[in-house]
């Protein structure tokens, strides 16, 4: 499906840290997140790209531009998901680490260092996610980590909010936000790494919420820092990115909510996405997310088929699960009427 380089200095080594790119036509920012990791203040790492089926010449000649940095480049032979490029990526890592980063996402000069020194001093966690500052506009923050609705529906951690008051505390999260991440080779290994179906988006919340199923849990890292361009956070999103968004919520619902609590928040859960459906139709976005219920029904036996698995391997209470969820009715909607006030606000100062 594809082939792949190694360097000589690759083989000389064992690095504590894989950091894993995901590369699809990444040549516009590629260079500046390899930029930023050459410089990194701590240097015990590899980078494994995994390029899925570019037609740009992103990769070419990185071991001559970057002869600091052990490289390996894995090219397959068309876009086959983020999950699954990732996974790739994890099967090649020799690291007690792997540190998920995408090309749009620029690390501080000590950000690699901030992840570990928090793992070195937090042994109960698994999992650690970084401050993602927009890198379109550094006043305000692209996430703080992601936190879980009950309803199933999930977001990150202050998206849009200024970056000088939100998100500077470390604290104990759902789960990490994949752009650029700490994650235990070990654990991320035992619970299968992410799920393929899910292609892209929510990707790494589903892998989150099977962490904390098999008894892990994650950490934020205020002063692990990246600068991420992404989509989210500034102007619309993609149909793609909402397609997969709402799709993938609903498959991570039914094949990881612990227990009678799947029972218990269905209805909000139905509530939620209805609710959801109707007012994106109002905003004459209904089309692709109608189809994104339509597609997440039809694959709805796949998923409970997941379900038995997942559920076997439970081991941690699903009281002290749930407690870690974001609670009442009407928080995605509130969190979605705060996140355009935030935007609104941002762009007025950007004017």
């Amino acid at each position: 499906m594809g082939d792949s380089i190694i360097t000589a200095k690759q083989m000389q080594s064992v690095p504590l840290v894989s950091i894993i790119i995901v590369t699809w036509n990444s040549k516009k920012y590629l260079p500046a997140c390899l930029d930023r990791l050459s410089v990194q203040s701590f240097q015990e790492f590899e980078v494994i790209l995994v390029d899925n089926g570019s037609d740009d010449d992103a990769l070419d000649g990185l071991r001559d531009k970057y002869p600091s940095l052990e490289f390996h480049i894995h090219k397959l032979d068309g876009n086959i998901g983020f999950a699954a490029a990732n996974n790739i990526g994890a099967g090649l890592a020799r690291g007690l680490w792997l540190a998920l980063l995408n090309a749009d996402a620029f690390p501080a000069l000590d950000w690699l260092s901030k992840l570990l020194e928090a793992a070195e001093k937090n042994p109960g966690f698994s999992s650690f996610s970084s401050r993602q500052i927009n890198a379109g506009n550094t006043r305000f923050l692209d996430g703080a980590g992601d936190a879980y609705h009950i309803s199933g529906f999930a977001w990150r951690r202050y998206i849009g909010y200024p970056a000088d008051g939100y998100g500077k505390d470390s604290v104990e999260i759902f789960s990490p936000c994949a752009a650029a991440a700490l994650y235990s080779r070990e654990a991320f290994l035992k619970v299968g790494g992410f799920d393929n179906d899910l292609f892209s988006y929510y990707e790494d919340v589903d892998l989150g919420f099977r962490l904390r199923l098999a008894g892990y849990r994650a950490f934020y890292v205020a002063d692990a820092v990246v600068e991420h361009v992404g989509s989210g956070t500034f102007g619309v999103r993609s149909d793609f990115a909402f397609y997969y968004s709402h799709r993938n919520l609903v498959w991570i619902f039914f094949a990881n909510m612990p227990g009678l609590y799947l029972w218990l928040y269905l209805p909000l859960h139905i509530f939620t996405n209805f609710a959801y459906l109707l007012y994106y139709t109002l905003l004459g976005r209904g089309g692709v997310v109608w189809r994104a219920k339509r597609d997440a029904l039809r694959g709805l036996s796949i998923s409970l088929r997941k379900r038995r698995e997942i559920q076997k391997n439970l081991r941690v209470r699903p009281t002290k699960l749930v407690k870690a969820m974001e609670h009442g009715w009407l928080k995605p909607f509130i969190r979605e009427v705060q996140l355009r006030s935030a935007l609104k606000e941002a762009a007025g100062q950007d004017s």
